[in-house]
């Protein structure tokens, strides 16, 4: 072990690792928003070269984790634009959105998101040849512990095609409650087509964030 006056000087001249870094140098979340920074106007006008910067793009957020993904919003009436940190719907990658999230530095052209939000508009997704829409989906609702557990009715539903429509599903979900909500609060997810026995207590998907949000409220009157 270094001694003495020897040991004073290695204190004087080494820098010492900050926080968010290590011995080795920044942490790869900061790695990751020194890249971004440098790429900031590309970033911006994406629509210039979209597949080349979103590949290139991609390749960084999996650098810092291999689920995160991103969205872009429109430019917005102020000037900025949106930038989401997805963890991909994958529950385990949450740290990483929120450690990513924890180090974006301030850009006043950016205003940064973490996890995909809730989208109030209707939408509607390609299944092979057929066009799915929000008016074509219901759910029921029910208790699944602490969690909302929920039963989505989908308009031409089949067994043979149920994985497909399981995504369709989530992605609906998703638009509708946000990422995070859809990991953290919503238990089981089953679709189904409009002959199950619980058809006929189901709503319009329109309603279903008011009436989820409506749910957990009342649960937490009932702590008190």
């Amino acid at each position: 072990m270094l001694r003495g006056a020897l040991l004073a000087i290695l204190i004087v001249s080494l820098p010492f690792p900050s926080p968010a870094g290590d011995m080795f140098g920044p942490s790869k979340e900061m790695r990751f928003w020194k890249w971004f920074q440098k790429n900031e106007e590309r970033l911006f006008s994406f629509e210039q070269a979209q597949e080349a910067i979103f590949d290139e793009l991609s390749r960084q957020m999996t650098a810092v984790d291999p689920n995160l993904t991103f969205e872009f919003s429109p430019v917005l009436e102020d000037g900025r634009r949106e930038f989401v940190i997805s963890a991909g719907g994958i529950k385990d990658s949450f740290p990483a959105v929120e450690a990513l999230a924890a180090e974006a530095p301030s850009l006043p052209r950016w205003i940064w998101v973490k996890f995909r939000p809730r989208r109030a508009f209707a939408m509607a997704l390609r299944l092979d040849d057929r066009e799915i829409s929000t008016e074509q989906i219901r759910y029921a609702m029910f208790k699944d512990g602490d969690l909302v557990g929920l039963l989505l009715f989908i308009e031409g539903y089949n067994d043979a095609e149920k994985t497909a429509f399981q995504q369709i599903a989530y992605l609906f979900l998703d638009h509708f409650l946000g990422e995070f909500d859809v990991e953290t609060r919503v238990g089981f997810i089953e679709v189904g087509s409009n002959d199950n026995e619980y058809f006929s207590e189901s709503r319009p998907l329109t309603d279903f964030p008011e009436r989820f949000d409506a749910y957990f409220s009342e649960q937490r009157k009932s702590y008190h």
